[in-house]
């Protein structure tokens, strides 16, 4: 369906995404402040005024795990991990109900991968946020979802409860999946 700009520019107020590879999605010439301020300008968000603007950023870095001297550096100058929180922090400035994390841990370190998941979790507690989390990796799944939908060839063929559908598939795909992802093995 076709939405006209005002339906559009509500959409995008209350969805943002959060990318696999941060770095092709934040802008090379622009500074961290500036790619954060961008949504803000175009959606209309919070107060126009620059200065006021430039403290609700600093204070989402910090909130990301970032240093609010971050606002004046470049994309190339961070590292996979803290890429990752310039993305979270960009689409956490727009104030939005659901963010959409599309393979957001799939390049990082399981180190890293486990901070970027808690912020995730912590952010969701503290601002009611909701996430559409796209992963491929099972064990991320139990960590961060409620629920669970399968996807086979674009089409949803099993969902439900996380520890309904991990515990008691029953689609056939379901059930491969699960028995192909690696299982931790305690002693």
């Amino acid at each position: 369906t076709k939405l006209s700009q005002k339906e559009l520019l509500s959409y995008r107020r209350k969805v943002q995404i959060v990318f696999q590879d941060p770095y092709s999605a934040l802008n090379p010439r622009m500074t961290v402040g500036e790619i954060i301020r961008e949504g803000m300008v175009s959606l209309n968000i919070g107060l126009q005024d620059k200065s006021v603007q430039d403290m609700v950023i600093k204070d989402l870095l910090v909130k990301v795990g970032l240093e609010f001297e971050h606002f004046y550096r470049y994309p190339h100058e961070f590292s996979g991990g803290q890429r990752q929180r310039i993305g979270i922090a960009r689409a956490l400035a727009v104030e939005p109900e659901l963010i959409i994390c599309d393979e957001p841990t799939s390049a990082l370190d399981v180190s890293v991968r486990s901070q970027v998941l808690e912020l995730l979790k912590s952010l969701q507690k503290e601002k009611g946020l909701s996430y559409l989390f796209i992963t491929h990796d099972l064990s991320i799944i139990r960590t961060i979802a409620d629920e669970v939908a399968v996807m086979k060839d674009g089409k949803i063929v099993e969902q439900g409860l996380v520890e309904e559908v991990m515990e008691n598939a029953k689609d056939e795909y379901t059930k491969k999946l699960l028995a192909s992802a690696p299982q931790l093995i305690t002693n």
